[in-house]
């Protein structure tokens, strides 16, 4: 995804709101970086940490002329003695060392060509200076509130005289943060008129009034002019006055659910949030709103509640007047299916692209507009060619290979030109058309999956809509016409249409009407709407400004969509900046965005669905996660199944760290296992400002300073009961080991090495390759071989976690082949083929892992290597509670892939010696008789030594310990090609 552009002022602003940061810190070791850039940039940004301390807001600070071709910087680093750097033009290049960055000491350094120095390179150059202005002046500060400006220009004209030379001078005077600065030469003139713009075509030239300034200092803050003003970066008076008591406070119930509202307080600064005492308890609450949903409460109970408001500073109101509110009866069930129910960890997830596994309804079957162009239609391949009649139709196969949850694409209404993923959801109440038919909806294919003992595991999306926003959220308006150039790209408007995707016209398009005006909407805020920009599209029209929404053409409200590019993958912006341009980010700290999200999702809880594997879960802040959606989930699930059953619905994010080390790239705020943690400190009450707090309080203490786990080992041989209580609710897509699966023995080792840090690795969902990736961030699906892959299944299913298999691995589909070349190339050639071939005919399931009858190609499919080894896995994982459930230890195991396993709950005790394709000897081992699982063979141990003969690569022994209530079950299944 494009890294190209970046920009993540609107942090800055947030920072602005709390606190004025004084130009300079205090005396102490300080650094001259001098830096040579290899362009000609005309802006030079200094992007740095002091080792130990936190990043510089992006895009850092600006650097001075020294000499020819050079430019410098000097920075107090306090009680440091060294930092990092990267730098960059303020639009979007940067010069990262190639992603080392820079590392740097104090004094004189040097930086040019990707070589860092010492020294002062300058010599005896004069340093260029700006002659000192003459006459009056203008001081101009400029609030960059709202906006994502890589730079802000002042183009101005002294009352009287000629313009600046677009796009004017650049606002690089010392500041703080929130503000930028620029001082200006009036001569005899006593004002001035003053424009401003990001140095890129956007401009701020109050709605074509201009701005009309005084000589002295002035603020530009939100298009209000303040003259004779004061210095906006002064230093401040400690704020001690607390806020106004709320005042009015009412509650209303509806069944378990009590409503708050109050009357807002006020601040002499501002409030920030509100605290909410609640009896019983106890409990407080939190609101950055005079209002707040308290659900999920006992009925028939009566709870008490006062609120205090809060600023900035952490001062506390008094209390407002106490409420008490009684609660109903919890409200009845939905309409809506049901979850089966069960600890996640017993299953094995077939994970399917509902759109590419198989074609139960060819009526549905929808090409778009990239049909043609992509190479689709030469194979006669739509994108959207699956469907969930499709699923329903193969249940049989998923469960015959020994599956017992499908793990499923985005359901919700997409819109985009390439959309079958289903990952540009632009309507999350509804379920997008082109997988439905007539008997098979998203409620049919639950209901089917269910009576089946399958579970339905659905991928959800919080991080980021369609570029084209969410329906019932926000759509922006964009420039179109039919102006006979763009005839072709615009739907005729016609009243009442709206978009529906499976009426494509002749070149695929669905109606766009809705999307569409040729002059600017009410209320438009993206400069220049319709004119043209200078560039063309393929076929040679003119390109108009405000045709295409993007983050940084203000054409979604910054409240509810962030307006940035991710420029640091491993910064604060890659959890509120946008992705790619088809993935609009959604300002999840906003309640109102917050709500609709919940909303949405809480109507599949509804439809029964087992459980959700999050999308781009690292790009929403933790504390987002911890304090607004896991809880919410949480509330809805116990409301509708109680909160027993609740914590059956499995959760896994994909915290995407592509990395092969355990913290990824240092940074704890973008490693997987951190997002299954709580919060372990309070932070401001809006969602925004504790983002920002939890992400710098995380990287200072750094990767040393985490919380710990020993959830997933054994005690000896003994299981002990897992400690949940820090557990955020949120379980982790195994990343670690996806990375190291180049083979099984590397990933059995990194995946060791990590599972002190996940607060309980025994639920990861670990898989070799999957739609996007394949192992060490490969863009192919696995092509190791037939046995390594036997042998990684052996370790799947096996070792800790929840094994998950992407569609067609059984048959070792796609080997090599590019997981995905978005419409540059056919489907067919990709790693996301269409794989309903494999699977033309009849089968029928008469458990979990065998088939009573198969007729056509599936039956042809059914007897692959692989397909066998899958099948007799999943039977013994079933026959064996240790293997789904239990601690793992190494302590006393020798040889390369082995480990000993133990669950104990209830009458349940399950203890197994595990060896995968090699040779192990357990020591230290209860005393008794264990039986191999998979050839049968029995081994008494009388001095707590046990060896597992394997001499084949794939091949497997599985000794299972016949305990009191407990006996090993003995040989599970017939032998296999690798398990014999």
């Amino acid at each position: 995804m494009s890294r190209s552009r970046t920009l993540l002022l609107a942090v800055l602003t947030l920072l602005a709101s709390l606190l004025v940061v004084p130009a300079l810190a205090a005396a102490g070791t300080t650094v001259t970086v001098y830096y040579k850039p290899t362009a000609a940039w005309t802006t030079v940004n200094i992007h740095y940490a002091p080792n130990g301390g936190a990043w510089t807001a992006v895009p850092g600070v600006a650097m001075s002329t020294a000499c020819t071709g050079w430019y410098s910087k000097t920075i107090d680093l306090g009680s440091a003695t060294g930092l990092q750097v990267v730098f960059n033009d303020g639009s979007g290049t940067w010069d990262n060392n190639s992603g080392r960055n820079y590392p740097l000491g104090s004094g004189d350094v040097t930086v040019s060509g990707g070589v860092a120095g010492t020294g002062n390179p300058c010599g005896g150059q004069p340093t260029p200076t700006t002659p000192p202005p003459t006459g009056n002046t203008a001081t101009v500060f400029y609030s960059t509130a709202g906006k994502t400006w890589p730079v802000v220009n002042l183009h101005y004209a002294p009352t009287g005289e000629a313009w600046t030379a677009v796009p004017g001078v650049a606002m690089n005077e010392t500041a703080c943060t929130g503000w930028v600065k620029k001082t200006v030469a009036l001569g005899a003139a006593t004002g001035l008129q003053a424009v401003f713009n990001n140095g890129s075509g956007t401009w701020d030239n109050n709605n074509g009034a201009n701005y009309r300034l005084t000589a002295g200092t002035s603020k530009v803050a939100g298009g209000v002019v303040t003259g004779g003003a004061t210095d906006p970066c002064a230093a401040v008076p400690p704020d001690i006055t607390p806020p106004s008591v709320p005042g009015g406070l009412t509650a209303t119930v509806d069944h378990i659910t009590v409503t708050l509202a109050w009357t807002a307080s006020t601040d002499d600064r501002g409030v920030t949030g509100y605290q909410i005492a609640r009896t019983p308890g106890p409990v407080q609450l939190t609101s950055s709103t005079n209002g707040y949903i308290d659900g999920g409460l006992a009925p028939r109970t009566s709870y008490t509640y006062t609120v205090k408001a809060v600023d900035a500073a952490g001062n506390v109101s008094g209390p407002s007047n106490t409420v008490t509110a009684t609660t109903g009866d919890a409200p009845p069930l939905p309409a809506g299916g049901s979850m089966l129910g069960g600890d996640p960890r017993k299953e094995s997830i077939y994970f399917v692209l509902t759109a590419r596994f198989y074609d139960g309804d060819p009526a549905n079957d929808r090409g778009g507009s990239q049909h043609v162009k992509s190479g689709n239609a030469a194979n006669n391949d739509p994108m959207f060619r699956g469907d969930f009649k499709g699923l329903v139709d193969k249940l049989d196969y998923i469960k015959g290979l020994g599956f017992s949850a499908v793990w499923i694409t985005p359901v919700v209404l997409n819109r985009s030109d390439y959309d079958y993923h289903g990952y540009h959801g632009w309507d999350f109440f509804r379920v997008d058309p082109r997988l439905e038919s007539p008997g098979a909806s998203y409620q049919d294919l639950i209901n089917s999956a269910h009576a089946k003992g399958l579970k339905i595991y659905q991928d959800v999306v919080y991080n980021h809509s369609s570029r084209w926003g969410a329906n019932g959220l926000y759509v922006p308006t964009v420039w179109g016409a039919r102006d006979g150039q763009w005839d072709w790209m615009y739907s005729e408007k016609t009243a009442g249409a709206t978009y529906n995707p499976l009426n494509e016209n002749a070149l695929g398009r669905a109606y766009n009407g809705d999307l569409w005006s040729t002059t600017a909407p009410a209320g438009n805020t993206c400069p220049n709407y319709g004119q043209t920009n200078g560039t063309f599209s393929p076929e040679g029209y003119a390109n108009h400004h405000c045709q295409w929404p993007s983050p940084t053409a203000k054409m979604f409200p910054a409240s509810l969509y962030h307006q940035c590019w991710i420029g640091n993958w491993e910064g604060e912006d890659a959890r509120s900046c946008w992705l790619h341009d088809d993935l609009a980010d959604f300002n999840t700290e906003n309640p109102v965005v917050q709500q609709y999200l919940i909303d949405a999702y809480n109507s599949y809880i509804d439809m029964g669905v087992d459980g959700f594997r999050v999308d781009t879960a690292v790009h929403i802040p933790r504390v987002t996660w911890n304090r607004r959606f896991l809880p919410a989930l949480q509330q809805h699930l116990t409301q509708k199944y109680g909160a027993a059953k609740a914590n059956d619905f499995y959760v896994f994010g994909e915290v995407a760290a592509f990395v092969n080390d355990k913290w990824n790239r240092g940074s704890v705020n973008h490693s997987a296992q951190f997002y299954t943690w709580k919060e372990r400190r309070t932070y401001s009450a809006d969602d925004a400002t504790a983002a920002l707090e939890q992400f710098n309080y995380e990287n200072l203490q750094g990767t040393g300073n985490q919380p710990t786990s020993t959830n997933a080992f054994l005690q000896g041989n003994d299981y002990h009961a897992p400690d949940h209580s820090q557990f955020s609710g949120m379980n982790i897509i195994d990343m670690r080991m996806h990375m190291n699966f180049g083979d099984a023995a590397n990933a059995f080792n990194n995946g060791k090495d990590s599972d002190d840090s996940v607060n309980d690795a025994t639920y990861n969902a670990v898989y070799v390759d999957s739609h996007d990736y394949g192992p060490n961030k490969s863009s192919t699906r696995y092509a190791g071989g037939t046995d390594a892959w036997a042998e990684n299944m052996d370790l799947m299913w096996t070792f800790r976690g929840v094994p998950v298999l992407y569609y067609g691995s059984e048959v070792e589909f796609q080997a090599g082949k590019q997981i995905d070349c978005g419409p540059t190339c056919p489907l067919a050639n990709t790693g996301r083929a269409y794989f309903g071939s494999y699977v033309e005919g009849s089968v029928v399931a008469s458990g979990y892992g065998t088939v009573a009858s198969a007729s056509g190609p599936v039956a042809t499919t059914l007897q692959k290597p692989l397909v066998q080894h899958v099948q007799r896995l999943n039977q013994i994982r079933r026959a064996v509670p240790a293997l789904q459930m239990g601690q793992y230890s190494t302590v006393g195991v020798s040889g390369g892939i082995a480990y000993k396993r133990r669950y104990t709950a209830g009458s349940v005790d399950s203890f197994v010696l595990v060896a995968v394709s090699s040779t192990a000897t357990f020591t230290g081992i209860p005393n008794g008789t264990y039986t191999d699982a998979v050839t049968g063979d029995v081994q008494t141990v009388a001095n707590g030594t046990l060896t597992a003969t394997v001499t084949a690569k794939g091949a497997m022994r599985v000794y299972v310990l016949s305990l009191p209530g407990n006996p090993a079950p003995g040989k599970v299944g017939t032998a296999g090609p690798y398990l014999r």
